[in-house]
């Protein structure tokens, strides 16, 4: 038999198999999805997936989830201004929250900062920008069941297809592994998992089973989902002791030097300060400057560890979160520094101003906490219309001044 033809007949097989592994169920609504869900099985069986682990996890599953493929879809196409992403992580509720956590789960905070290095600030931050503090797990209508979302994705968005047809074949084996059932086998849209939001490959990698039991749980298991985090920063090189960066005042040219690296000496003598007087410590450490909000924004010096959190989230933008809200969870204080905000618009503590007014009259009935989503702008859209206003539900200066009088 020529080697062609024999790994014709190997192809023929495994598509037969993968044809006749669901050759029980009922007719399927999307026929083209259950397709592809049959001949994946010969892919994921090369990587050990064995049938019942594969039945298992797509029985019921039918059609692609709508859901994912609109979100996968409709992602944001732009990005926020860097002073609307820090105020909607980093702000006296994410704050009080976190040092509630901080009390709550002090025992197993206080054991992970020994084991693995990880202030524990850090890793309070991490599950809040992650989760908000596992509240997004209770909300059912944001969780997806991880293996069809993937398929989904698999199926049918060419772009992400690559990613998708990996993460799925790590979901299997978790599966397989016996970690979750498949009916607590749930994420986000991407794939993302748990407290701490672990994508399955990243979940293989690093998660940890740190209450004893036997298995590695990120969704129902605080001590895992935390020792998870811990254990990436770990092994991606975190300095424990160390900080992750420096709030600092530039000098009038200080713009130039963004994205240069230096020694913290260096930066001192070419008149970078910290707003609060203190010295650098460790002058000898090197730090990158970043210039988030622009040349007239502040600026910090980023050490190590801020590129070390950047390996949980490659953004700028959310290891900075991480780093300010780690500090205020701490009691270090907030930044010092206000951002070059457009005229009008309002700071985090405006933000919150606002809503309690809309809340104390009446117009708003949810958590106050600086985010302006539906229910927000439909309570500002509420005393708009009362009060002869535009109605464009927009939260400014010019509506806080109404509601203040």
């Amino acid at each position: 038999m020529t080697k062609i033809r024999k790994n014709l007949l190997c192809r023929a097989a495994a598509f037969i198999t993968a044809a006749v592994l669901f050759a029980s169920s009922p007719a399927s609504a999307d026929d083209g999805f259950e397709t592809w869900i049959n001949s994946f099985y010969a892919t994921a069986a090369k990587s050990g997936i064995t049938k019942a682990t594969y039945r298992q996890a797509f029985s019921g599953v039918k059609t692609p989830d709508p859901d994912v493929l609109e979100k996968a879809r409709y992602q944001p196409e732009f990005k926020h201004k860097i002073w609307e992403y820090i105020d909607s992580r980093v702000n006296p509720y994410t704050r009080k929250i976190g040092q509630e956590m901080a009390v709550k789960h002090g025992r197993t905070l206080a054991a992970l900062e020994k084991h693995f290095g990880i202030d524990k600030t850090i890793l309070l931050a991490i599950w809040s920008m992650e989760s908000n503090y596992g509240a997004v797990l209770e909300k059912d209508e944001r969780l997806h069941y991880v293996p069809r979302a993937l398929a989904t994705l698999a199926y049918a968005d060419p772009k992400r297809a690559k990613y998708a047809k990996t993460q799925l074949i790590a979901a299997l084996k978790i599966l397989q592994n016996g970690d979750i059932s498949p009916r607590e086998l749930n994420g986000s849209w991407a794939g993302a998992m748990g407290h701490t939001q672990f994508i399955p490959t990243s979940y293989l990698l690093y998660a940890v089973d740190a209450d004893g039991n036997g298995h590695k749980d990120i969704w129902n298991s605080v001590p895992d989902a935390l020792a998870t985090a811990a254990n990436l920063l770990k092994k991606n090189g975190w300095q424990p002791g160390q900080t992750w960066g420096y709030e600092i005042a530039p000098p009038s040219n200080g713009s130039q030097y963004a994205g240069q690296t230096k020694t913290l000496a260096q930066w001192a003598a070419l008149g970078f300060t910290r707003p609060n007087g203190k010295a650098f410590r460790n002058a000898d450490q090197r730090a990158e400057l970043k210039m988030p909000g622009g040349g007239s924004g502040p600026g910090f010096l980023m050490t190590k560890n801020f590129f070390v959190i950047k390996r949980y989230n490659a953004s700028d933008s959310y290891a900075l979160g991480v780093g300010l809200l780690a500090d205020e969870i701490a009691g270090y204080g907030g930044m010092q520094q206000a951002w070059s905000r457009p005229d009008g618009s309002l700071d985090i503590k405006q933000k919150f101003e606002l809503q309690s007014r809309l809340k104390e009259l009446g117009y708003y009935d949810g958590e106050v906490d600086g985010n302006f989503g539906s229910g927000s702008k439909a309570a500002i859209q509420a005393f708009q219309n009362r009060n002869g206003m535009a109605p464009d539900g927009e939260p400014t200066q010019h509506l806080l001044k109404a509601l203040r009088n």
